[in-house]
């Protein structure tokens, strides 16, 4: 795809059917290239051509593969393909291959399985002291649509499903209890492989036993050991289980920047650096904003005195974040104005370590998280690129461009860049040594690195994971480090339908700005109707939310900010089993008014309204596909006070339509006890 600036390409297809009927498929992806922040496709070159092959773009161009679902209630007829030939957006589509479905003669006494896709991944999980490799396994029902609320075609019991091959033990078999027509689930099979070699075969068996199905041919790849730093062998990385199941983290931008806390409407504050000398004059109105509250002698080192954290404690932090509901926090250890919260030892005295207020933030946070919140996974923010260090002048680019700042006020004066030391090289002497720190001093488990650029992340990522291979536990590392990424991270960005890829979008609690901006009306924070319904949308589209918060220069979580990450932990206590550890639904990520969001477990199906139910009532239409419902099942609304999963009291009142059209009836006074978002739990009836 290429798109006019853009991260993001969004567009919609048209199917149209043999009934007359036509259904829209919106469709989501990524630009074919963009730099410095990497897009990472299933197919890379190291350039493109432009203007028909007149030039050659050395960007790296990417090809994305994408499985989408068609719905089969009615038999395909033709695919219309989006309209962009009068706008600066472009759709190349290089192949399209479809599964048809299987129509039987009669009615159908079981359900057509078909095994899509068999991958002995780079995860892995402890079974019993042993590391057991995660083989991820995609199991279709190829009956068609219109044959769903078909019990004899579905899948309604235990099946099992187990891998067998050379070198190959299955530990714990993957699940399934529900896979109605045109549905597909995903699952990890759990194997010791001792250097298996050859193809593996799959196995399915149902809830007697029986083996109903089999598929060979999948090629057996031993579960990797040891990383080098070589592109191939690391772009087989992927993010860990315990990532995948997250959901949600929060975000910590605090340095020297939150002690002016200041910016415009849709600027970012922690860019009050960059904006106070671009440009050096009335026309910034961060320069003008400098000018009246600071004087014309403040530069912006002088703010380190005041970056106090005069008030931080780690541990409130972690209790407020454990309380929101996140399960992941990421803090910023340096940000473009290259001032860090860690020991840069020998690197850079641009630190708070050796600078005020002459303590270790990182070191203190990770090892009280350790303490404290084991439950909590714990990740670091690292900019590659710093906006003023001289060093970085012979690498810069954009907004990035090294070399000491001119006085904003005064340009024939060149200002301080406080600590800095004598180095040869700024990536080799500053930048790998802070990232393998951090990795190796300081356990991080999420390499979150910033804006690219020239970098050593080949190298780095090998030191990354070997390290927390040798010391048993699984690490990840986004697409702005640079090179071979384990998921993607948009800013202020949802996407319209579900990216196969992983994802994680971030956002701040303020409409715009990562770091505390004090010309933000607290009313304008994200409340919880806001976090919660975001979350659930980024999750039904198999993405994970990283939900920023920026501290004053003291260390506080101002009470607006913690208020409503609280009021939103309070809902995800009782509705976070249809968040946590969920799985986006194949046929539809939410509903043609975006009203509902669909999220799936292997027992459950959650229905996830956005718009609070009145009347008694609820009523759902995927447009056309539906739902995996089907008699016998027991429907709650989470909350406060809903029973047990899988208790015996029935559960709500339910109904389907011929059409795939669900009506739940639902008390009143059970939905007054729900806020934000109203959660609708199915649990799958096992005959």
């Amino acid at each position: 795809m290429s798109n006019s600036g853009s991260d993001e390409f969004n567009c919609t297809f048209n199917l149209n059917y043999d009934d007359g009927s036509v259904r829209e498929l919106p469709f989501a992806g990524k630009n074919w290239w963009k730099w410095p922040i990497l897009n990472w496709g299933d197919i890379r070159t190291p350039y493109h051509f432009e203007k028909y092959g007149a030039s050659t773009n050395w960007n790296s161009t990417q090809i994305f593969q994408v499985s989408v679902s068609i719905p089969s209630r009615a038999a395909l007829q033709s695919i219309t393909f989006p309209q962009t030939a009068n706008m600066p957006d472009r759709l190349h589509i290089f192949a399209v291959s479809m599964t048809p479905s299987v129509v039987p003669a009669s009615a159908p006494t079981s359900p057509m399985l078909s095994v899509r896709s068999v991958q002995f991944s780079t995860r892995w999980e402890n079974v019993n002291g042993q590391r057991a490799q995660a083989v991820a396994i995609t199991l279709a029902n190829l009956l068609p649509g219109s044959m769903a609320t078909s019990t004899s075609a579905s899948i309604n019991s235990k099946y099992e499903v187990e891998v067998i091959g050379e070198g190959l033990t299955t530990v714990t078999p993957g699940m399934v209890y529900r896979l109605v027509p045109a549905d597909q689930a995903r699952f990890d099979v759990l194997v010791l492989n001792d250097n298996g070699t050859g193809n593996g075969t799959v196995r399915v068996k149902d809830a007697q036993g029986n083996v109903v199905g089999t598929s060979e041919g999948w090629p057996i790849i031993p579960l990797r050991e040891t990383w080098t730093a070589d592109e191939s062998v690391l772009a087989t990385h992927e993010p860990p289980t315990w990532w995948n199941q997250a959901k949600y983290g929060i975000f910590i931008h605090w340095g020297v920047f939150s002690v002016p806390a200041w910016g415009p409407p849709h600027e970012y504050a922690e860019w009050y650096d960059w904006y106070l000398h671009n440009p050096a004059n009335s026309s910034s109105k961060t320069w003008v904003h400098h000018l009246d509250t600071y004087g014309p002698d403040v530069v912006y080192d002088d703010f380190i005195a005041n970056f106090t954290a005069s008030k931080w404690n780690a541990s409130a932090w972690l209790d407020l974040f454990d309380e929101a509901g996140a399960k992941y926090f990421v803090i910023v250890t340096k940000h473009h104005d290259g001032y860090s919260l860690f020991d840069t030892k020998n690197t850079t005295h641009r630190s708070s370590v050796y600078l005020h207020p002459y303590r270790d933030f990182v070191k203190e946070l990770m090892e009280t998280a350790k303490a404290e919140k084991p439950n909590l996974h714990r990740g670091t923010y690292y900019s590659l690129p710093e906006w003023f260090n001289p060093y970085y002048f012979q690498y810069g680019f954009g907004v990035w461009p090294g070399g000491l700042a001119h006085n904003a006020f005064d340009a024939s004066e060149l200002e301080p860049y406080t600590g800095m030391l004598n180095i040869t090289d700024y990536v080799e002497d500053l930048q790998y040594p802070h990232m393998l720190s951090l990795a190796l001093d300081y356990g991080t488990e999420i390499m979150w690195c910033d804006i690219g650029g020239p970098n050593k992340t080949l190298e780095f990522a090998a030191e990354f994971y070997n390290n927390a291979a040798q010391n048993g536990y699984q690490v990840t590392m986004n697409d702005r480090c640079g090179a071979v990424p384990d998921f993607d991270t948009p800013e202020y960005a949802t996407f319209a339908s579900l990216s196969t890829r992983r994802w994680e979008t971030s956002e701040g609690m303020d409409p715009y700005s990562y770091g505390l901006n004090t010309a933000t009306n607290a009313s304008e924070y994200k409340n919880g109707t806001t976090i919660i319904q975001t979350l659930v949308d980024v999750v039904s589209k198999n993405g994970n939310y990283l939900l920023d918060v920026g501290p004053t220069a003291e260390g506080e979580i101002i009470a607006p900010m913690a208020d409503n990450l609280l009021a939103a932990g309070k809902w995800l206590k009782y509705a976070g089993e249809c968040v946590y550890a969920t799985d986006y639904w194949y046929q539809a990520s939410q509903d043609p008014t975006g009203s509902f969001r669909f999220l799936t477990t292997p027992q459950t199906f959650c229905i996830v309204a956005f718009n609070k139910p009145t009347n008694g009532s609820v009523v759902v239409n995927a447009g056309g596909v539906v739902l995996p419902i089907q008699h016998g099942d027991a429907i709650r609304l989470l909350g406060p006070n809903s029973p047990a999963a899988f208790s015996d009291d029935g559960g709500l009142e339910w109904r389907m339509e011929e059409d795939g059209v669900l009506t739940i009836d639902v008390p009143e006074d059970q939905v007054d006890q729900v806020d934000y978002a109203w959660a609708f739990q199915v649990s799958y009836a096992l005959f």
